[in-house]
């Protein structure tokens, strides 16, 4: 309590917003049941037909002496033709049903706002709260919310060891609403009436309507429950959620190594999916909503090691951990898995699809017995746009992505390539410079590149970018030491006409020209 509050609290009555639950009177707390029960002045919010959920639910601790406010609001989803629109007529109604309970608060008189569920959780109590809690003393008394409620109702685990909860209304726009079902664990959307159609196609195309569930006026008359998919949008009423429940417990954890599964020659019972994600250069900083819940609905994680550790351990996944140089073996582990009915999420760093796993997933998927297992690309941040939005814009204009090692190419193929994105004046992002056992690669391109470009001309080092020993620095082309490159370096080389200032106390920034000068 402030010292304004103290001193007020002497004069004044008390301010008290009470939690009244989701619709079963015999949830509202002992505490919230008392003050109902000795308030002066018992308020609450309704819509113009003047019925207050909130005070139906209270109605048995009222004593029938108590003084009542009926907030009744100017609109709820019609028009108005107030002059600030929507917005401007409720803030007036607020502003005007906060002085209203001031009146009473000043006379000395206790005050009890109603609000269902939880005070603060979506309620309006909140907007009372704002005006009035720094010039009354007030105490905010929880509720039972109606998420709480509706997993109770479906007798499922809405979150279970390290999930996350995301909490959505339904009245977001219907894109942002499926980003976030999509990289979430477990959900559960607000507010739908309305919204439904849109949340419902959100869910689908976040790939996750088989496992809603519909929940509708949770412990009051007419609850109802089940599948979201088998739902009518004309019934869907305000007071109703949608739930994405806990994953852990549909997830099979009887997961078994390659070697156990069934003979090659039994045929599965049903095909499972292989999706290969792009996990971004680093941590989950990195995930886009969709890879990150691609990872999460998975029941297998394939892939090499040390990008396996950057994905979450959940609970009831089966993670498949493998050395980097074997990656069609690791492919067609995937699909084997997939084939066998698993849902499997191959890991790869950066984009999949640069340098990395889609391919081998791509060309064993393109075989028999695999041509049938649903295979998914899912992008991610590549390493050459990460370091380039360290260094600044090296890549503003055309490039070329080319890697330097020849474990898979010869020499002379990359070195073929270099000279030409060289003579076609093209910015270069090279990856896989150099590693212990290739120490040549870094040194010959340097010196190729020399015969087309200006000593001068920047050089981009970017180590472990969006890791914890991330480094990234520019040098002259002439002075790039091969000793300062090892594979988790990235190069990008400017073209005659990237630009290297420094600026910002010193930091240097490389940029190159949108606009190519004329012959």
């Amino acid at each position: 309590m402030t010292d304004r509050q103290e001193t007020a609290s002497a004069t004044t009555g008390r301010l008290y917003g009470v939690g009244v639950g989701p619709g079963d009177p015999s949830l509202i707390t002992v505490r919230a049941a008392e003050l109902i029960g000795r308030a002066d002045v018992i308020a609450y919010h309704c819509a113009r037909h003047g019925r207050s959920h909130a005070r139906a639910i209270a109605e048995r601790y009222l004593t029938g002496g108590q003084l009542e406010e009926r907030l009744m609001y100017p609109v709820t989803v019609e028009t108005t033709d107030h002059p600030g629109g929507y917005r401007g007529a409720l803030d007036d109604f607020y502003q005007e049903a906060s002085e209203r309970l001031a009146a009473h608060l000043d006379a000395g008189r206790t005050v009890v706002v109603l609000a269902e569920g939880d005070p603060l959780f979506y309620g309006s109590y909140q907007h009372m709260h704002k005006r009035l809690a720094h010039r009354y003393p007030t105490e905010v008394v929880p509720g039972v919310t109606s998420i709480s409620a509706a997993a109770a109702r479906l007798g499922t685990p809405l979150v279970e060891a390290e999930e996350v909860l995301t909490i959505i209304p339904g009245t977001l726009p219907e894109e942002e609403l499926t980003a976030r079902l999509a990289a979430t664990d477990s959900a559960v959307v607000m507010k739908l009436g309305r919204t439904f159609p849109a949340v419902r196609r959100a869910l689908e195309r976040a790939g996750r309507l088989d496992e809603a569930r519909y929940v509708e006026r949770a412990t009051m008359d007419g609850e109802r429950t089940g599948l979201l998919a088998e739902i009518d949008a004309d019934s869907v009423p305000y007071f109703s959620v949608a739930v994405l429940p806990s994953r852990v417990a549909a997830l099979d954890s009887d997961g078994q190594p390659f070697e156990a599964l069934a003979a090659p020659g039994e045929q599965p019972s049903q095909v499972g999916e292989v999706v290969v994600v792009g996990t971004g250069p680093a941590g989950p900083l990195w995930l886009t909503p969709e890879a990150r819940g691609a990872l999460a609905g998975a029941t297998d994680l394939v892939g090499y090691t040390t990008y396996l550790d950057r994905v979450p351990v959940r609970a009831g996944q089966v993670r498949h951990g493998s050395d980097n140089k074997v990656e069609g073996v690791r492919a067609e582990f995937a699909l084997e898995l997939a084939r066998r009915g698993r849902r499997v999420a191959v890991v790869s760093s950066g984009d999949p699809g640069v340098f990395a796993m889609a391919t081998a997933v791509l060309e064993a998927a393109c075989e028999d017995p695999y041509r049938d297992v649903p295979v998914r690309v899912l992008p991610g941040m590549t390493a050459a746009h990460a370091a380039a939005s360290r260094a600044g814009a090296p890549l503003g204009h055309d490039y070329a992505v080319i890697s330097l090692s020849d474990r898979l190419k010869p020499w002379e193929v990359i070195a073929r390539r270099l000279r030409a994105a060289a003579e076609a004046d093209l910015v270069l992002a090279l990856y896989n410079p150099g590693s212990k056992s290739r120490t040549t690669q870094v040194g010959s391109a340097r010196d190729l590149l020399l015969e087309y470009r200006d000593p001068a001309t920047p050089v981009v080092l970017a180590r472990d970018i969006g890791g914890p020993t991330e480094r990234v620095r520019t040098v002259a082309l002439a002075e790039l030491d091969p000793a300062d490159v090892d594979m988790r370096t990235l190069l990008l080389i400017g073209s005659t006409q990237t630009q290297w200032v420094q600026r910002d106390g010193g930091r240097d920034v490389v940029w190159t020209p949108r606009r190519y000068p004329e012959a």
